[in-house]
């Protein structure tokens, strides 16, 4: 199965590579980077730890009319809804009236907690949006059956990303001390004094507790661009700090994954890392000192039983998720593919409708203007001028790289480009 991705962020990168490959173990993953703001870095992209067979980078509408899609079986777009929406015209303009076209799949990197209605709306169009669990697959469908969308495009699965190792609670000992991560989030919270007052608080605890270890999980380096724009880089507050930080306090990066491999307590606010840990079967702290809000997206974990302060944390507390609450939101699943396999399946056995995206240029020619507009289109889909009045393509003149083979981090003449496109 040849499988291309579409991502516009590390993040949902990760998401779009992992969901490749547990859908089809033995398919081809193609990687094509959309050019922007938070496109990742060659050490974001290796932090994945999945090897492309071909990596590019592009605009909409050069990926859109990439010939390598001719041949595709898959397309997962991994990107924001806009983008998503944007994407469906852009192919939907791109296979009208061809007997044959790949699958559109697409779905949400981590939990729904916002814009849930506007979400679903701009994704509605392609073959299979994806459910992470069985209570996002409810209220899913309770939004596109009444509109006259086909509840058959909902699939449930789960965060590809969820590691199966499980957690050992009588690990630690003197060469393995008890260590608390605290997993940050670029945009939660977004301003500075609610930064400074989590990044104190980590520090307060791991001087309080000497014997534990405490890291402070960082989704990026200074410079470097997320799925969220961050502007208060906890690792930069604390170089502002007049005070030295405990010894047994560090800052560190990677996969989240091997992270946790040596994590005893979760900390965040509502990280997708706390899906990561409660899968294991880790205690999991979900963070209440600056509200359960809406905003912070914390309100999300209110039924898991895993919500508490950092003043419970200094005093032990190391929450666990109810089973009944992780099991509805498509945590621990003994199968997590098998739905999205028989889907997959199903539709390749015969021809596909053409591509019908909700939003159209005679429903919502404002909205879908502007989307379109954004991002090099015109209304019906075609390549059109790009901000600043260049042409789609010129841009691909200028742009345009495909690198055939594996993508590994540190080669010279792909590293270089990659590490530029993620430039702030």
């Amino acid at each position: 199965m040849r499988i291309h991705v579409l991502a516009d962020s590390d993040t949902r990168w990760k998401w779009g590579a992992g969901l490749a490959v547990g859908m089809a173990p033995r398919g081809q993953v193609h990687a094509h980077m959309l050019r922007g703001r938070s496109t990742p870095t060659a050490r974001q992209l290796a932090e994945v730890g999945i090897t492309p067979a071909s990596i590019s980078e592009s605009t909409l509408p050069e990926f859109a009319a990439a010939p390598e899609l001719d041949d595709a079986d898959v397309i997962i777009l991994g990107t924001v809804g806009g983008a998503t929406h944007a994407a469906l015209h852009a192919l939907a303009y791109r296979f009208q009236g061809q007997w044959r076209r790949p699958i559109l799949m697409t779905g949400y990197v981590g939990v729904v907690y916002e814009k849930v209605t506007d979400g679903l709306l701009l994704r509605a169009g392609a073959d299979i949006v994806l459910a992470n669990s069985p209570f996002d697959a409810r209220r899913f469908r309770e939004t596109y059956v009444p509109l006259g969308i086909p509840g058959s495009s909902i699939v449930q699965t789960a965060l590809p990303f969820l590691d199966h190792r499980p957690y050992d609670m009588n690990r630690t000992n003197a060469q393995h001390p008890y260590t608390l991560c605290f997993a940050v989030q670029p945009s939660v919270p977004g301003d500075r004094k609610g930064r400074t007052y989590m990044l104190r608080r980590a520090i307060e605890h791991a001087r309080l507790r000497p014997g534990r270890d405490v890291l402070i999980k960082l989704r990026s380096k200074p410079g470097e661009a997320t799925t969220h724009v961050e502007t208060h880089h906890y690792q930069v507050l604390a170089e502002e700090m007049e005070e030295s930080l405990p010894p047994n306090l560090h800052f560190v990066y990677g996969n989240m994954s091997d992270t946790l491999d040596r994590t005893d307590l979760l900390v965040t606010v509502s990280s997708t890392a706390a899906l990561e840990s409660m899968h294991r079967g880790m205690p999991t702290a979900i963070l209440s000192d600056l509200g359960v809000r809406e905003i912070h997206g914390n309100h999300y974990f209110v039924g898991s039983g895993c919500v508490t302060d950092w003043e419970a944390i200094d005093q032990g507390a190391a929450p666990m998720a109810h089973e009944s609450w992780t099991h509805d939101q498509g945590i621990r699943s003994t199968d997590p593919f098998g739905e999205l396999r028989a889907r997959v399946a199903e539709l390749s056995s015969g021809p596909l409708p053409p591509i019908t995206p909700y939003y159209t240029a005679g429903s919502a020619p404002d909205y879908v203007g502007t989307l379109l507009g954004r991002r090099g289109l015109n209304l019906d889909g075609s390549p059109g001028q790009l901000p600043g009045g260049r042409s789609s393509s010129a841009m691909r003149r200028t742009s345009r790289r495909v690198m055939k083979g594996a993508y590994q981090f540190g080669v010279q003449r792909v590293a270089p480009k990659i590490q530029q496109w993620g430039g702030v």
